[in-house]
């Protein structure tokens, strides 16, 4: 069988169902199993399994606030994928917590998904993160999806305009990460809606009149209109 040759849409946190190889780029392993930890094309290579990006990378900058996921630990740190061409270093530190040496996988452990500010970015792109700062914690409910970092202030809006219709609309808890990663939590249905009306701001995000055809998508899905209740 030529691995070469086999192509695999994945999300993140999809179990990539393979034997014989080893967790490469876009990869992390959790006890027994190997998992996507971006949105990619699963590739194979020298015996490694890979994740290729489908869209542009993250370009790191200090005070970002970002979606990572944790891809490796050790007595000290946590290695982050934040969705940038180098994993970004999550010292015990920078965190809210007290970790005792070699405690790290008690608080944060492979796989998990954090909320994270950018602190510092060196000449090599070396980046640091931490997540001692108000608001900043781990995602344990909702789901995140990923767009192109390029699209984030599409769905932002002007002002927060476009966020802010999304929330009222859905009554979910959306954050945008710079790095084009969405976190979307509320009931089933809300956030079926809020994703929908994601893929739908990145799908057009050149089109003129964008936010009105996004707040007729919502008032149609919904059935709310803010309009009249003004």
């Amino acid at each position: 069988m030529n691995k070469e040759k086999k192509r695999e849409l994945l999300l993140p946190g999809d179990i990539i169902e393979e034997e014989d190889c080893r967790p490469g780029r876009g990869t992390y392993k959790k006890e027994r199993n190997i998992y996507a930890s971006k949105l990619g094309v699963k590739t194979f290579r020298s015996g490694y399994v890979n994740i290729a990006a489908q869209r542009g990378r993250y370009d790191p900058n200090r005070g970002d606030k970002v979606i990572g996921t944790v891809t490796d630990l050790n007595p000290s740190i946590w290695m982050v994928d934040i969705n940038a061409a180098f994993s970004a270093i999550l010292h015990v530190n920078d965190v809210p917590w007290r970790v005792e040496f070699g405690d790290t996988i008690s608080y944060i452990d492979v796989g998990d998904a954090i909320l994270v500010k950018i602190s510092n970015v060196d000449e090599l792109k070396k980046v640091q993160i931490r997540m001692d700062e108000e608001g900043l914690r781990k995602l344990n409910s909702g789901q995140i999806i990923e767009i192109a970092p390029s699209q984030v202030p599409r769905v932002i809006g002007r002002k927060g305009s476009m966020i802010t219709m999304l929330k009222n609309y859905t009554g979910c808890r959306i954050f945008v990460g710079q790095n084009g990663r969405i976190w979307i939590d509320g009931d089933l249905e809300g956030q079926y809606i809020a994703v929908k009306a994601v893929q739908m701001i990145e799908e057009k995000a050149q089109a003129v009149g964008l936010t009105d055809a996004v707040k007729e998508f919502l008032k149609n899905e919904t059935g709310k209109d803010f309009d009249q209740e003004e």
